[in-house]
């Protein structure tokens, strides 16, 4: 099969390397990069021929004279802010290239409709990146869900606390608008495999949700999801401060502990494999997790009524720039 060519925006990132890595382990090429930031050299240990560009103008100047000669852009892999996804993905389709783009895809449902009819307008494709559908323990545990009792509700508790600096309030991750906040930023592939491993949304309640946490209800067709989510390093459990642990992830289903920490080094390359075999994610596939984050943000957190986590309880934090904790 002949090597396909790529175009990357937002190759300083965080995430970018993971992509770079997919591209040249699927062996395919990466001719063009766009960053407004230039601590860039990564790209020297797969592909150090790659055109580095710092300005949107000339990026695109570059990528539409390939278009027309043996080094058309095949895809076009986006890393860039949350906010930016939208505006990338229609950039992409509009230059001729399928696009392959980050979680969130977009911040609003209302972005997919609009890009799915671009989708048909140009004749190209936009994937997105769904790893946690392609880990091994969570397929099992989809396939035990399907092929279990047809009428059975699930209980699950879901914590994850993912400890973050003050830099993270400062960056276009402390801003909602930007990111979408806690839920969409950190949260977004957990609540894409709860609905996909456990069936769609019946019910969505928002107890707690500040700055740096959100606390809810999920009632799904086979379970009853409370949830937690935080970046704040003072709601570790303290079995997690003991270990020197700044991370702490727990999946509780029925009572038992659902271990799936390990399986997550080659789940982007194995999402490059998928689309370039025709069989990944589509932009469509991501809809009803966007529903989710999208009704969190939106909503008003009802307080501790109900069935909610108790972590929830712990009590709220101040902004580190003293801002309203409140979303």
């Amino acid at each position: 099969m002949k090597s396909k060519n790529f175009a990357l925006i937002g190759v300083a990132g965080y995430i970018a390397p993971r992509h770079i890595k997919a591209i040249a382990d699927t062996g395919n090429n990466l001719v063009a990069s766009l960053d407004k930031f230039d601590s860039v050299g990564r790209l020297d240990s797969s592909f150090p021929d790659c055109s580095f560009f710092t300005e949107l103008e000339r990026f695109d100047r570059y990528c539409y004279k390939q278009m027309d000669g043996d080094n058309k852009i095949d895809y076009v892999s986006i890393c860039t802010p949350n906010y930016t996804h939208d505006a990338f993905i229609r950039y992409g389709l509009r230059l001729g290239s399928d696009v392959i783009c980050e979680k969130p895809v977009v911040l609003n449902p209302r972005n997919i409709d609009n890009l799915i009819e671009l989708e048909k307008q140009t004749g190209h494709n936009a994937y997105t990146i769904l790893q946690l559908r392609l880990h091994d323990s969570i397929v099992a545990l989809k396939k035990k869900i399907d092929e279990g009792p047809k009428d059975k509700i699930y209980d699950v508790d879901l914590t994850y606390i993912t400890s973050r600096g003050k830099w993270y309030y400062a960056s276009w991750k402390g801003d909602v608008a930007k990111s979408g906040g806690v839920a969409t930023n950190i949260g977004i592939h957990f609540y894409d495999m709860l609905q996909w491993v456990f069936g769609s949304v019946k019910r969505n309640i928002v107890h707690i949700m500040s700055f740096d946490r959100v606390g809810g209800y999920l009632e799904l067709e086979k379970a009853r999801v409370r949830y937690f989510l935080s970046i704040n390093a003072e709601c570790l459990p303290e079995n997690a401060v003991r270990e020197g642990k700044r991370t702490f992830r727990l999946i509780n289903i029925d009572g038992e502990e659902f271990e799936f920490s390990q399986g997550f080094t080659e789940l982007h390359t194995k999402s490059y494999e998928n689309i370039l075999a025709g069989n990944g994610f589509r932009i469509s596939e991501a809809r009803e997790s966007i529903q989710i984050v999208s009704d969190i943000r939106n909503a008003t957190p009802v307080g501790l009524v109900g069935d909610y986590h108790p972590l929830a309880k712990l009590p709220l934090a101040k902004h580190p720039f003293g801002w309203d904790v409140k979303i």
